[in-house]
């Protein structure tokens, strides 16, 4: 019986390659010339900080097209409130690991109401699609792409 994996995992390792990419970036652009910037990645997440806020925004553009080029989605990060430090301004960032409960939920209702014949499992952070058919598999995977969900969605373990 044909089945699937739908799982939320990010690749830490893109992750760390688009922030060293994202500071090897600010360092050359001449608008961040003599002003004290730093994009570091900890256990927690993203950590942004500078002098201003616009320049917060500048390099969160920066960092989203990095992720982007390595095929991150943007909505992996979840963003975090703008915190005054001395003179400097910091956001964090925290990847997103998993589906939660409720998302999960979401999802099996939104396979449930397209009316496919397959059957979804919760497994924890993540959820198994089977189904007799390969077609109504790919439907799902479809359905799933086009949905606006908060959480981005990888297809793992696909299984004829």
């Amino acid at each position: 019986m044909p089945a699937f994996d739908i799982v939320c995992d990010v690749d830490r390792q893109e992750v760390r390659n688009a922030v060293d990419q994202t500071l090897r970036e600010i360092g050359t652009r001449f608008d961040f010339r003599g002003i004290d910037t730093n994009v570091e990645l900890n256990d927690s997440g993203i950590l942004l900080a500078a002098e201003e806020e616009f320049q917060l925004g500048q390099i969160l553009d920066i960092l989203y097209d990095k992720l982007n080029r390595r095929s991150i989605d943007a909505k992996a990060l979840e963003e975090g409130k703008i915190e005054a430090a001395g003179k400097q301004k910091r956001q964090t960032f925290s990847l997103k690991q998993g589906i939660d409960r409720d998302n999960a939920k979401k999802i099996v209702k939104m396979i449930k109401d397209s009316k496919l014949k397959v059957q979804t499992q919760i497994q924890g952070e993540e959820l198994r699609v089977n189904g007799k058919k390969r077609d109504d598999l790919q439907a799902v995977m479809a359905l799933l792409k086009e949905a606006d969900l908060p959480i981005p969605l990888q297809f793992n373990n696909f299984r004829d």
